[in-house]
Order: C-alpha cells, then sequence, then structure tokens
C-alpha cells in the first residue's frame, strides 16, 4: 500500500509548493480532468529508453494521476528541457524495474509502491 492520501493532500498543498520554488525537481504539467485547470506538480521522474518513469508515492489515485490518465497526455519539464508525453500506463513494480536502468534508487520498502506510471515521449 503506498503512502496514504490524506499525506498527499498535504503535500498537494503545503511542500509541493515550496518545492516548485525550488525548481529542483521535475514538473509534470497536466490539466484537471473537471476543472480544465493546469496544474504543476513535483514527481519523482526517471528517464527510460521512450520515455519515463514516475514512482507514484501515492498511489494511481492521486489527482495528478487521474488527470494524466483522464487526458492521455502531460508535459515534463526539468532544467529548462521539457518533453511532451503521451500514452500513459500504470506498471507494477515488476514491469517498471525491468524498464528503469541499473542503479536507480528504489524507494525504501515499508512505503510499500507498487504502482508506477509510463509515458513515452512524443
Amino acid at each position: 500500500m503506498p503512502m496514504p492520501l490524506w499525506w498527499g493532500h498535504l503535500n498537494k498543498h503545503i511542500f509541493n509548493k515550496r518545492e516548485l520554488k525550488k525548481g529542483d525537481r521535475p514538473v509534470i504539467t497536466h490539466i484537471g480532468r473537471s476543472s480544465g485547470t493546469r496544474y504543476h506538480t513535483p514527481v519523482d521522474a526517471h528517464p527510460v529508453d521512450d520515455g519515463f518513469i514516475f514512482i507514484l508515492v501515492y498511489g494511481s489515485q492521486s489527482d495528478w494521476v487521474q488527470n494524466i490518465l483522464a487526458s492521455g497526455t502531460a508535459q515534463l519539464s526539468k532544467g529548462g528541457a521539457a518533453w511532451q508525453l503521451s500514452r500513459p500506463q500504470i506498471l507494477d513494480g515488476d514491469e517498471a524495474w525491468q524498464l528503469l536502468p541499473p542503479g536507480t534508487k528504489r524507494p525504501p520498502a515499508f512505503l510499500r509502491i507498487n504502482e508506477y506510471l509510463h509515458m513515452t515521449q512524443e
């Protein structure tokens, strides 16, 4: 089971704002599935041959993941570079770690993360 969603809501309103200001982390831009609002969410993104894999610390039910699944697209940016991404697909841990390069740091086992988001670069 991933981190509880209530912790994600706390992150969304407090810690994510700090991370966005710092500018150190990759940021995924996505459109709200109900509101149509553009959101910017700091993420844990890892490059793979055809795109990126995102570690879903709060699982696939978090708002940003649901927004991307609904729209089918997102933009990832980091350090002035930007990538258009599409074809979101939820992977389990075995599938994700087969795609990730050797040496990629795994999340702590106590988090019990078992869902990952794979998106391909356009």
